[in-house]
């Protein structure tokens, strides 16, 4: 994290009621007069910035355009800090004290300088006078001195200028009155002298070539601007040749001369080949600064390509090409072979003779050169010689000006910027290579045109003032000085008492109006002139204010600010400032006061707000303006953004908490790398913060959080280090070629923040896998080389990749091709294996060699095999590929086997021998004695007589008992016969087999297994499961119809697993962690459902179920009851009941309920008979539809919800999943018939919902329901 300097926008820091009499003045800085007129613009010091993020950005528009005054210059930064701490007012705390230490200490950004040149010289500039005053002419645009425009457009010759009464202009030409209304192509801008030659109707530009002056006069005077030297650009072409082919032995030096025509301005020069592709240079070829294209020694490969000189004109926008010289170079050594390019000795393997170096330009030992003050000079050497030398700089007596010193075109130039004087003397370059050395000695002389070492300025006098004009200057040679009036030479101007000419000088006394004229200071030797013009004006002017009144200005605590006040006057009026009407006048102490009038603040406090007055007072009267100053509090960043690193792909937040003064809009914004940020759909920004998701390797750099306001902002910058996958590395190389290793070495890329950990080394051969990579190797990440061992007869070409802590790089590019010579095979196939696919045949397979252990071409495997009992003579063959069918065999005998690989350069080392078997058959005998005892109702243990191993007819995997259910001992229950198996691996007598029903009959089957398939099966034996405990009941609900009584229903078990005996209800009430004692009830097998009293009407009940048989009970299972409303509500729904008012509302509403279901059943009476059976559990069968007792009619066919029905284990009814059962309708525990047989309130309420929809027609609420919920 870094905080950068705080600043606040110029303009913003004051606010004004009107525009000033020029806003422009303040927002260009003008340097106004230090006695008549300034500026009034609001400077605050330390703190101020632009009023953009942008340093660049130049404030602009009226008061929030203002410059600031800004620091004291780099060298007064420190001082001014003591000057702060002096200065700072009493009563400051140590936190308070540290903020002004801290802004002070601030590094002012790049912009401050410029502001303070601005500022010093707004406090000493030229003089001007407000444009309402009568005044003489002043020059305020004209064009350059070398003037050249393009021969395709008109001509404009610029000259401006202001007056009072304005001027008019009239132009010269080659020092000669230029008549413009004799030539219909001239004309003069109104209100200007700028003079337009217009070429639409023809004419030549350079008829009007020559030297134009313009002359602005008034009655008070002319005055003249620079003489403008008109010239025409010009683009010749060039001249047609041709040229024959360069003969150069290689070795020598070359120049191809350019000579391009002369062009107006010079032509920009740069070679090419006739193709148009640029000629690469470097410190062997190179262009020289006069176009011309050197050669210090000429390869064999220059002759590769031709060489065109190309000038391209600036004006004409044009590229004028000359024709291309062709080389034919004379060589020992006739091959350009590339590979010599790189060789460390590069001559002495062509065959080039070595030699020392010597001077292709400038020629000699020794070289003059003059340069004028302020251009740059431009020092060449360009040497011959082999090797290419190298050329190195020096001047005599001293070193070269590291500030304004740059080296150019492979260090064969040396540019000086910005000469002085302290610049001239001998320079010398040095051309080395490894034969010797040589040194060229350049002589500078410094010139130089005239140039100000004082300016004359206007002067505005009152009558009976004394004044004078200076006009200094200074050059090489010494400029002479020649003084003008009204553009004529003084000496033939009238004579004038009250002047007096002394050189460089103008003394006036005494003087009157008469006096007034513009005067004219040519300064000129043999590389220039100056001219200047500079008006004296005698005028009698009370004191004036030139600002608007009442300005308003908002300024930042402890800043240093500067209120200027704008007047004119003349005799020169006394300027004195005062605060809230205060007599005393301000100067000294935090104040001060400059000659220009300007009040200085030198560090704002709370205290200085207020109203300012200034009063300029002169013999004539006086005049006052006032400023009404606001201190605000300063921005401040508290909590600034923090360096980071993070990975790729992570989420980063940079934080930036603001305090700034309430009464002033802040604004936060952000920078990347100093310039505005973009906020994409990664990037999130907040008030106080910038988060970004998705981190990635463009994220990395700079953020700078900008806290502004309208007068100031803050700045706070942290850098983001984004760690990254390496860049992939380069530049391969193969070199120490062997027969079974080589050296890599490459250019490790940027390991983007994270250091590289390792390199993994690839590498692909085109015989047997092309253009898949495999990994070679694997090395530390500190080498970049490394040795490889490789194989034989392989065509290697290796790539590396990069690893760090995030991730791999890309794959490098692949290095060149690398063949090792052949060898035999050193060892053979692996997982060779010999198994049968028929009863009759033996597959032979192994595992193929890769291409690294081939070791040569056309490998091959000889395969041998013999039966293992016999020791036969071995069978062999010759394979291609990775299998053999050895055929005939007999049924799973044993062989010997030997696969060696083969190639042409001979056979690797005898093989191991593999044992393998031929194909097997079908197992003949089944197991015996089979014997089965019962373990418990789930599980029995088998036990069985082996097979003889000769019957098997293979490898015996496994023994496997197939049985099946045959029935369950509960009568009328279905069970499925799928067979099923079990599994008893190797060569074993007995086993479990376990999972089995209970209570249930089985039938079982015993085979033998080899990797044929199975044996014949075993006699069948039978056997019975015994009773076991029941699995849970299902579906167990629990239902609270109302505050005192609990409902419960279940279904049967799923799986009784024996004859039900029973049921078992265990439960305990409780609340919270209050436990209750514990309450067993048991049922007969039939009864699924209980009802009990609540005795307890807060506490909940926790309730287990499980089933019984003989054997036991089974799996239980638990529900609690619903929680019970608060006491509150019960006690308010008891008090209710038994009122009076609402027993009479429930009647009223029980009635007309009554009405509206009689309505209702007359309306649903007209169909089939729905049937209604007094015992609840028992609903109807399909094959009674319409029994005629308890029976009514009902038209709606949609609702037959009792088809499909079973009969459970023990005799009671189960109801499938897609049936439609009456007790599934109802609500809570009354989904039951009524004990009149009713069951209409009960199939309702949930029939309504689920119907509705489907149907057209939908039954009445219920009233029993409706009641009840109004209850």
């Amino acid at each position: 994290m870094r905080r950068l300097a705080t600043s606040g926008a110029a303009g913003d820091v004051g606010e004004v009621a009107a525009p000033a009499a020029d806003s422009s003045d303040c927002a260009r800085g003008r340097s106004l007069s230090p006695w008549r007129l300034i500026d009034l613009c609001a400077i605050c010091d330390t703190g101020v910035g632009a009023p953009s993020a942008d340093w660049n950005s130049a404030p602009s528009g009226g008061a929030r355009g203002r410059l600031n005054e800004a620091e004291e210059l780099s060298s007064a930064w420190e001082v001014h800090l003591e000057s702060l701490e002096a200065t700072r007012p009493q009563g400051l705390g140590s936190r308070e004290r540290g903020l002004v230490l801290r802004m002070a200490r601030q590094q002012p950004p790049p912009w401050v300088h410029a502001a303070f040149l601005l500022f010093f010289l707004s406090l000493g500039g030229a003089i001007e006078i407000p444009m309402d005053l009568t005044q003489p002419p002043t020059i305020t645009k004209q064009s350059v001195k070398d003037h050249i425009v393009d021969p395709r457009d008109n001509i404009l010759i610029e000259c401006e200028a202001k007056g009072n009464p304005a001027p008019s202009f009239h132009w010269t030409r080659n020092s000669r009155f230029f008549n413009i209304a004799k030539d219909p192509r001239v004309s003069m801008r109104r209100r200007s002298g700028t003079l337009v030659i217009d070429f639409r109707s023809g004419g030549r530009p350079e008829e009007y070539e020559g030297e134009y002056q313009c002359f602005a006069r008034n009655k008070f005077g002319t005055a003249l601007s620079n003489r403008i030297r008109l010239q025409v650009s010009k683009s010749p072409l060039w001249p047609k040749e041709n040229l024959d082919p360069v003969v150069v032995q290689e070795g020598a030096p070359l120049t191809l001369q350019c000579n391009p025509p002369p062009g107006l301005p010079s032509p920009v020069i740069f070679w090419m080949s006739s193709s148009m592709e640029p000629i690469t240079q470097d410190k062997r070829v190179s262009q020289g600064h006069n176009g011309d294209l050197y050669f210090s020694n000429v390869m064999l490969q220059d002759m590769q390509t031709d060489y065109s000189c190309n000038a391209r004109f600036h004006f004409t926008h044009t590229i004028q090409q000359k024709n291309p010289f062709t080389l034919k170079v004379l060589t020992n050594h006739p091959y350009n072979d590339s590979s010599l390019r790189n060789h460390p000795d590069m001559y002495s393997a062509r065959g080039v003779a070595e030699r020392t170096p010597s001077f292709m330009y400038p020629q000699g030992t020794s070289s003059s050169q003059m340069v004028l003050r302020g251009m740059d000079l431009l020092l060449e050497c360009i040497a011959s010689g082999v090797p290419t030398p190298d050329i190195a700089w020096y001047k005599k007596g001293g070193d070269l000006p590291s500030d304004k010193a740059k080296f150019e075109n492979f260090n064969k130039a040396l540019r000086i910027t910005n000469v002085s004087e302290e610049d001239s003397g001998e320079y010398f370059c040095l051309a080395s290579n490894k034969m010797g050395s040589i040194r060229h000695t350049i002589s500078v002389r410094v010139k130089a045109a005239p140039y100000w070492l004082d300016e004359p300025k206007n002067l505005i006098l009152a009558p009976g003032e004394d004044g004078r004009l200076v006009c200094r200057a200074n050059g090489n040679p010494k400029p002479t000085v020649q003084w003008m009036v009204n553009g004529e030479p003084l000496q033939s101007a009238p004579p004038n008492p009250n002047r007096e000419v002394a050189g460089d000088t103008i003394i006036f006394r005494d003087t009157q109006i008469s006096s007034r004229a513009v005067y004219q200071c040519n300064t000129s030797n043999e590389h220039g002139y100056l001219l200047a013009n500079a008006f004296v004006s005698v005028l009698d002017v009370p004191p004036r204010m030139l600002s608007p009144r009442n300005q308003f200005i908002r300024v930042i605590l402890y800043n240093r600010t500067r209120l200027d006040c704008p007047f004119f006057g003349s005799p020169i009026p006394t300027l004195r400032w005062f605060k809230n009407g205060q007599g005393s006048n301000l100067d000294g102490g935090n104040y001060h006061v400059y000659e220009n009038g300007s009040l200085e603040i030198k560090m704002i406090r709370k205290e200085d707000q207020g109203i300012y007055t200034c009063v300029a007072t002169n013999i004539l009267g006086k005049a006052e303006n006032q400023v009404r100053l606001e201190v605000k509090d300063p921005t401040r960043i508290y909590r600034m953004p923090e360096d980071q690193v993070a990975k790729r792909g992570t989420t980063v937040q940079l934080e930036c908490r603001v305090k700034h003064d309430p009464s002033l809009k802040l604004t936060v914004s952000w920078l990347k790398d100093d310039e505005p940020l973009y906020i994409g759909n990664r990037m999130k920004k907040e008030d106080d913060s910038l988060t970004i998701f998705g981190v990635a390797e463009r994220d990395q750099g700079s953020y700078t959080c900008v806290a502004s306001t309208e007068l100031d902002q803050d700045l706070a910058k942290a850098y983001l280090t984004v760690l990254g996958r390496p860049d992939r590395p380069r530049d391969l190389e193969l070199t120490d070629l062997a027969e079974r290793s080589v050296r890599l070495t490459w250019i490790p890329g940027d390991d983007n923040n994270s250091p590289i950990t390792d390199y993994v080394v690839q590498f692909e051969e085109d015989q047997f896998q092309p253009g898949v990579w495999h990994d070679h190797s694997k090395f530390p990440g500190s080498v970049n080389s490394a040795v490889l061992q490789l194989s034989p007869y392989v065509n290697y070409q290796f790539r590396v990749i990069a690893v760090n802590e995030v991730g791999s790089s890309h794959p490098s590019l692949p290095s060149e091709r690398y063949r090792t010579s052949g060898a035999p095979p050193e060892s053979n196939p692996s997982d060779v294996k010999g198994e049968g696919t028929r009863k009759n045949n033996m597959e032979i397979t192994w595992t193929p060699m890769n291409a690294t252990s081939a070791f040569g071409p056309n490998l091959r495997y000889i395969v041998k095999w013999r039966r293992r009992e016999t020791r036969e003579t071995w069978n062999n063959v010759t394979v291609w590929g990775s299998r053999y069918v050895v055929g005939q065999t007999p049924v799973y005998v044993p062989y010997e086997i030997r696969v060696q690989a083969e190639n042409d350069f001979g056979k690797a080392p005898e093989p191991d021998t593999v044992i393998g078997y031929s194909g097997e058959d079908y197992p003949r005998a089944a197991p015996t004695e089979v014997k089965i005892r019962v373990l418990n109702s789930t599980a029995i243990s088998l036990q069985w007589n082996r097979v003889y191993s000769d019957t098997v007819q293979g490898q015996l995997r496994e023994y496997r008992a197939y049985y099946w259910r045959e029935s369950s001992l509960l009568k009328n229950l279905w069970v499925s016969q799928k067979r099923q198996q079990a599994s008893f691996p190797g060569d074993r007598p007995r086993g479990v087999v376990s999972r089995l029903f209970p209570y249930s009959n089985y039938k079982l089957e015993m085979v033998v297994v080899n990797g044929r398939g199975d044996g014949p099966r075993s006699e069948t034996k039978e056997f019975t499961t015994p009773e076991g405990v029941p699995s849970a009941p299902r579906r167990f609900r629990v239902r609270q119809p109302n505050l005192e009584t609990i409902n419960l229903e279940w279904d049967h078990p799923e799986h009784p697993n024996g004859i039900l005996t029973g049921y078992t209800l265990k439960y305990v009430a409780f609340n919270g962690t209050k436990v209750g004692k514990q309450m067993v009830e048991n049922f007969s097998p039939n009864q699924t459902k209980f009802s009990m009293q609540r005795t307890d009407p807060v506490s909940r009940y926790r309730f287990t179920l499980s089933a019984r048989t003989q054997v036991g009970s089974g799996e239980a299972v638990t529900e609690e009851s619903p929680a019970p409303p608060n006491e509150a509500y019960t006690n308010n729904q008891a008090d209710i009941a038994t009122q009076g008012w609402f027993i009479g509302l429930m009647c009223a509403i029980a009635l007309l309920v009554l009405i509206l279901l009689i309505v209702c059943f007359i309306k649903r009476s007209r169909g089939g008979k729905y049937p209604v059976r007094e015992k609840k559990d028992v609903p109807l069968g399909p094959e009674d539809p319409k029994e005629e007792d308890g029976s009514f009619d009902y038209s709606d066919e949609d609702n037959k919800p009792l088809q499909g029905s079973q009969t459970s284990l023990d005799g009671t009814i189960k109801q499938q999943e897609s049936d439609d059962s009456l007790v599934d309708y109802g609500e809570g525990g009354e989904g039951q018939f009524n004990e009149d047989g009713s069951f209409i309130g009960q199939y309702t309420v949930k029939k309504d919902k689920e119907e509705t929809e489907g149907n057209e027609s939908s039954e009445a609420t219920s009233p029993v329901n409706a009641i009840y919920s109004l209850a």
